[in-house]
């Protein structure tokens, strides 16, 4: 505690008390109050963190194999990984985004089979496409990261479950996954945040998010300043519950001494 409260974090925690006060008192706040605002403030921060976790889950999925084919697998498997891994991070992701929901998306329509199916009612929204862009933007970032952590096991532990008998699907359920995770898991918490950051991009498809909704906001009332202010508080509350979910990670997964 004494070394938390040293005279410049003290001088800190004073500033930035003051700032929020000022904030609180001098700007203006009454369009809280309107129920239609709090719904859409409420809706919008529910899409982006649904968005965030069902991306992250799915790009990770993704990305596990994409690091495994990188590290491990054939040339056949390798290469496809590779130059996927290098197109996803070559181009911008709104680029990606665009391509899937106005070209893609666009083609849909013209396809009767398509049309007449059970997925029609699902392809004719954005979210679809929000989701498999952003998915495949963290595979891709996070394939190349297993890569890395897949390689960076110890080979003998390998060799030594190789030697006991041990089935390459338990050997890489109980030793070779684990530990690439526990490796990634400081990675995995910046990537996350970095996400986050990304999900303003789905506002550009018609999806309302936090940052949609905050920019209807401002187009109704004409208030430039507290919707913004607004926005950032959110993300910078969900960005320390994200912080502080990984360090929980990191502090109850086991170290390895040498």
């Amino acid at each position: 505690m004494q070394d938390f409260l040293k005279p410049h974090r003290i001088v800190l925690i004073l500033i930035a008390a003051g700032l929020v006060t000022w904030c609180v008192l001098s700007l203006n706040w009454t369009w809280l109050a309107e129920p239609k605002y709090q719904v859409l403030i409420l809706q919008g921060i529910w899409r982006t963190l649904w968005i965030l976790v069902v991306t992250m889950v799915v790009g990770m999925v993704l990305a596990i194999p994409i690091g495994l084919a990188q590290a491990a697998g054939p040339w056949y498997l390798a290469w496809p990984a590779r130059i996927f891994c290098t197109v996803i991070r070559g181009t911008p992701l709104l680029m990606q985004l665009w391509l899937l929901y106005y070209g893609l998306g666009s083609l849909f329509p013209s396809i009767p089979w398509i049309k007449d199916s059970a997925l029609w009612p699902y392809l004719r929204q954005a979210w679809p496409f929000a989701v498999v862009a952003l998915s495949l933007s963290v595979a891709g970032y996070e394939g190349e990261v297993m890569r890395g952590a897949f390689k960076g096991v110890p080979h003998g532990q390998l060799e030594a479950a190789k030697s006991m008998g041990m089935p390459a699907f338990t050997m890489f359920r109980r030793i070779w996954l684990p530990q690439a995770l526990q490796r990634v898991l400081p990675t995995l918490g910046g990537e996350t945040v970095s996400q986050l950051k990304s999900t303003p991009l789905v506002s550009t498809i018609t999806i309302m998010d936090i940052y949609a909704v905050t920019g209807r906001i401002r187009q109704d009332t004409f208030i430039i300043y507290e919707p913004l202010l607004l926005l950032a508080v959110v993300y910078m509350v969900i960005t320390g519950l994200i912080v502080l979910m990984f360090r929980w990670f990191e502090s109850r997964t086991p170290t390895r001494t040498a």
